[in-house]
């Protein structure tokens, strides 16, 4: 089993410790709003993605929410199927999951004919991060090859607090994060 392997089992596990001692009252309070130096990075009438966040990841629905009612635009990846590139398409309604579908990979996607949109900039999941902005993924790639291929977009990672590590294995395709988000800190990466 290689490190970056290992070091996902056992951050999956921590990530999912910390969010069920975290009481529902304070997980509400949480990721409400971005704060300002996220909010500057995306200014009026950008085109901001997001990802439907699984049970332990950082949510994002609040974000979508405040993005929506200040003048952004909102996008969801959107995956064909599994062996597909991500792309991102629009999300009309953040306050409800109508629109959406289950998508190849468990999260909840816009529908096929949804308008696809590039966004300027993507708040992206993960497992572990640095104060640096390195990023320790789900393992798919999918960020780091649409990043790749779009490198004039910001991506700012969301997470909890116990996702900080001093260091991540890095390999050649791992992209740094502009910023890094979470309940207590601001981070300013390197990317």
């Amino acid at each position: 089993m290689d490190e970056k392997h290992k070091l996902r089992a056992s951050m999956r596990a921590e990530r999912r410790e910390h969010v069920a001692a975290l009481p529902d009252s304070m997980r509400a309070l949480l990721f409400l709003r971005p704060p300002g130096p996220v909010a500057a990075l995306a200014p009026e009438g950008a085109m901001v993605g997001l990802y439907h966040a699984l049970p332990n990841e950082a949510p994002t629905r609040a974000y979508a929410k405040w993005f929506f009612e200040n003048g952004r635009g909102i996008a969801l990846p959107w995956f064909a199927g599994r062996d597909a590139p991500m792309r991102f398409r629009r999300w009309r309604d953040p306050y409800a999951d109508g629109e959406l579908e289950p998508g190849p990979h468990g999260h909840l996607q816009p529908a096929a004919d949804a308008e696809e949109v590039a966004p300027e900039v993507v708040l992206v999941p993960l497992l572990a991060f640095t104060a640096r902005g390195d990023r320790l993924g789900q393992g798919g790639g999918h960020y780091d090859r649409w990043l790749a291929a779009n490198p004039d977009v910001l991506p700012i990672g969301l997470a909890w607090d116990c996702q900080l590590v001093a260091s991540l294995p890095r390999e050649a395709h791992d992209l740094p994060l502009r910023a890094v988000v979470t309940p207590t800190r601001f981070y300013e990466g390197e990317g």
